[in-house]
């Protein structure tokens, strides 16, 4: 069994208090949620935004680092300010700074050790398909395209075995830095409705590209070009090969992330389960 060594926390601002928001985007225009050099990220966006409106230079902590194209439901995110501005009217303020494909849907205080990523206990996926010959063209940011016919029911068969605590490494993509790939999954569900397939998948945290392997292999089972039982033989083989492709970006969404305290579920997301 890997040991971890223990989180270290950054010390909170001197005379600040800790405000934890919700974010929802559309990750379209972005190079992912975490701040970078060369391309336009959610972080500085909102980094940006938090300015505007405080005259601080606030910087956000997130609870996932979404990649390029990922959208959000339920990001949540923490900062420490000087600013007077009730927590639960951030959401108001911030949105009138905000593009259109960003918004802050709820905000509370949070203690001063709390941490948006470190303090999370899991996490939902939302991945989402149209499969129809034509691509729609009303959600097709929001959704990956696949033409070819489906076998629903054999993708539904191949997923349960999936449910537990196992060592994931096959489904870590190139560049994953985790320190263990054992990972735990509570819930694997794939539902139809018309031409459009959800996939959604909780757990307690999630390898690099864990969830686009997972949906990307599911298409692959469902188009007959991988056998039904290749989640099953990549966990017990660590192979990559065994599984499908990595399905496109813009199917993905991060619905919720979970927390020991009671509160944050109710005051932002409505005590969503």
């Amino acid at each position: 069994m890997t040991v971890l060594p223990p989180i270290i926390k950054p010390e909170p601002i001197p005379g600040t208090h800790r405000v934890l928001i919700r974010v929802s985007y559309d990750g379209t225009a972005y190079a992912g949620w975490q701040r970078q050099q060369n391309a336009l990220a959610v972080q500085q966006v909102l980094e940006e935004a938090l300015r505007k409106l405080t005259g601080e230079p606030i910087v956000v902590t997130g609870s996932s680092r979404t990649d390029a194209g990922v959208h959000a439901m339920g990001q949540c995110v923490h900062f420490d300010t000087h600013s007077r501005i009730p927590a639960d009217k951030y959401a108001f303020a911030l949105n009138t700074c905000l593009p259109p494909d960003i918004r802050v849907l709820a905000g509370m205080d949070i203690d001063s050790d709390f941490h948006a990523r470190f303090d999370a206990k899991g996490k939902r996926y939302t991945y989402r398909i149209h499969n129809a010959l034509h691509a729609s063209a009303m959600y097709r940011d929001l959704t990956a395209h696949v033409p070819q016919t489906l076998d629903v029911e054999r993708m539904q068969r191949s997923l349960p075995c999936l449910l537990g605590t196992h060592d994931f490494a096959a489904f870590q993509a190139a560049g994953g830095t985790a320190k263990t790939t054992i990972r735990t999954l509570e819930d694997v569900q794939l539902a139809k409705n018309g031409d459009e397939l959800t996939l959604t998948v909780k757990g307690n945290a999630f390898l690099y590209n864990m969830v686009r392997i997972i949906a990307g292999t599911m298409l692959d089972i469902g188009m007959g070009r991988i056998p039904e039982d290749a989640f099953r033989t990549a966990l017990e083989t660590g192979d990559r090969l065994a599984l499908g492709i990595t399905a496109p970006a813009c199917g993905l969404e991060l619905t919720q992330v979970f927390y020991q305290q009671p509160l944050i579920g109710q005051t932002l997301f409505g005590m969503v389960k």
